[in-house]
């Protein structure tokens, strides 16, 4: 709704520097569609295919006609603008609309919000605020951690040593961003950031054993991220006998997460096995086929080229004969 708007906590270059100067009875209003309209042509009187059902934002144009509209005491074409019901009117670079504007605003409930912001400096804030608040969203159990740049999902079933190989890599120097519950949000449909369900938990980690550490003051503001895309998932499972495992890596595996597809492994846990040290590997992997390196590929076709050019038939027949 238009309140949550105004509530939002941004900072720097995401704030929207919005106040609400008019309709505040309307604030309640839902914003149905994540985008803006610049409504100059309904000012005008012309209300074909008008966008009544996104924020409307008026600029220095648009308040330039209405100023126009209010010398000739013409306001029919407002009238109409508020018999629909939009979700609210947003004025740029600190201007303010005339009291009749706001009056017609007023009776109809709609909100007027106004912002010291430059016309195309806001519609840009606002569209990356939309692509945030509306973005598909699920959650995870399991941790999130970025190791040389990229963010890698570790998941499994409770108690497999999730949080404890993410401890060792944050040990290692890597950095956590969610621990046990992952938020995930899918941006511009083919990203899928990843953070903590709770921002002021999320940095907190449950060791068996230990109990809850807080892994910012232990080992610094370095080793921990608000956000990350996840870029790797790896599934830890207990080792299974009977269950072949992947020995080459000449496959890609994936798993859609919010309908995007993201390269899953599935890593073998048993005693002995240095698992955040394979974790590290596969990360650094990962990096390496994103800049078009497969290494599993490279060792097939230099095994088949070995094969190709006579070497490999020459030393298994000189084995057969030293028998």
């Amino acid at each position: 709704m238009v309140l949550d708007l105004l509530s939002l906590d941004l900072k720097g270059h995401d704030s929207l520097n919005l106040r609400c100067i008019g309709g505040r009875r309307g604030l309640s209003r839902e914003i149905p569609l994540p985008d803006i309209n610049r409504p100059g042509l309904a000012f005008s009187g012309f209300f074909e295919s008008f966008a009544f059902d996104r924020v409307q934002l008026v600029g220095r144009g648009e308040y330039a006609y209405l100023q126009k509209l209010q010398r000739e005491n013409d306001f029919s074409s407002i009238k109409c603008l508020f018999s629909y019901n939009i979700p609210c009117v947003v004025f740029t670079h600190s201007l303010v609309p005339d009291e009749v504007f706001l009056s017609l605003a007023e009776s109809s409930g709609c909100p007027v919000l106004q912002s010291d912001l430059e016309t195309t400096d806001f519609s840009t804030r606002l569209l990356r605020v939309f692509a945030n608040v509306f973005a598909p969203k699920k959650t995870m159990h399991g941790v999130l951690v970025e190791m040389y740049g990229v963010g890698v999902l570790l998941t499994g079933d409770s108690g497999v040593g999730k949080s404890e190989t993410a401890l060792e890599l944050v040990e290692r120097g890597h950095r956590l961003v969610a621990d046990d519950i992952v938020e995930l949000r899918c941006v511009n449909g083919n990203s899928v950031l990843g953070r903590g369900a709770n921002k002021f938990i999320s940095h907190h980690m449950e060791i068996r054993g230990l109990g809850i550490i807080n892994v910012s003051q232990l080992y610094g503001v370095g080793s921990v991220r608000e956000e990350k895309e996840v870029q790797l998932t790896v599934k830890l499972e207990a080792w299974k006998q009977d269950k072949v495992y992947d020995r080459l890596g000449t496959d890609t595996h994936t798993i859609e997460l919010l309908g995007v597809k993201i390269p899953y492994i599935e890593i073998p846990v048993k005693p002995g096995r240095n698992i955040p040290i394979i974790i590290e590997v596969a990360a650094m992997n990962e990096r390496l086929k994103s800049m078009g390196y497969y290494s599993a590929r490279e060792f097939n076709q230099n095994v088949l080229k070995w094969i190709e050019s006579g070497e490999a038939q020459t030393t298994y027949y000189s084995s057969e004969d030293s028998y």
